[in-house]
C-alpha cells in the first residue's frame, strides 16, 4: 500500500516539474527565436539580395513589437 501511495506521489511530483520544465523551454526558445534567429534572418535575406522580403517582414515585426506592451501594460 505505501508502495503505491508512494508510487502516485512520485508521478504527481515529477509531472509538476515536468510541466514547469515544458513552459520553461518554451519561453527560452521564443526569446532565443526573437533574439537571435530573427535578426540572421534578416540580414541573410538583405546579404543575399532579397530585400523586397526582408523589408516587410521587418516593417510586420517592428509594427507588432511596438503595439503590443501597449495591449499588454
Amino acid at each position: 500500500m505505501l508502495t503505491l501511495i508512494f508510487l502516485v506521489m512520485m508521478i504527481l511530483v515529477f509531472g509538476k516539474i515536468l510541466g514547469f520544465a515544458i513552459r520553461a523551454a518554451w519561453g527560452v526558445s521564443k526569446i532565443v527565436c526573437t533574439v537571435v534567429f530573427l535578426p540572421l534572418l534578416l540580414v541573410g535575406l538583405v546579404l543575399i539580395g532579397l530585400v523586397k522580403i526582408a523589408l516587410p517582414i521587418l516593417l510586420i515585426v517592428g509594427g507588432v513589437s511596438l503595439l503590443l506592451p501597449k495591449i499588454n501594460g
